[in-house]
Formats: C-alpha cells, structure tokens, sequence
C-alpha cells in the first residue's frame, strides 16, 4: 500500500482541510495572517472561517438576485398578452 508523504494532524473533514495541509506540508504555503491580507482580500479568503462563510453568503445572494429578477421579468411578459376580445 502506498504511504503519502503528507502527515495530517487535523481529522480531513473536508476536501478543503485536505488541500490545506498539502499546501503547508508539500509547498509549504502559509495561510497569510489576518494583517497581511487587505481589500476585499479581508473579507474574501479561504483561509479563515468568516472568509469562507462570507464567499458562500455572497453566492447565496447572487443567485438569490438572479432569481428574484427571472421571476420579475417573467412576470412582467405575462401581463400584455391578456387581452379581451370583444
């Protein structure tokens, strides 16, 4: 059986834990601290729970918006083909 060459010290709950610690042990990237990272960069990361949560509540929301104009439009189309004949 293979052996691989990542040791885990988290339990890999996730796809995401997994490709985190190939990065700290493989490449050695590390996740930038709270002040390095500016902008939307803050907000916006995968590196710390409130960023992740933040990118998620942000596609919520923009498909929550497609939706709601979907719906809008299509509505709007309905409304001058009834018409009464006499």
């Amino acid at each position: 059986m293979p052996t691989s060459p990542v040791n885990t010290r988290i339990p890999l709950t996730s796809f995401g834990h997994l490709i985190t610690e190939v990065k700290k042990q493989l490449f050695g990237i590390k996740a930038p601290t709270s002040v390095e990272l500016t902008g939307l960069r803050k907000y916006f990361n995968s590196y710390t729970l409130q960023g992740r949560r933040n990118c998620v509540l942000a596609t919520y929301g923009v498909f929550a918006a497609a939706a709601a104009a979907y719906f809008m439009r299509r509505q709007n189309k309905k409304e001058p083909q009834t018409s009464s004949s006499t």
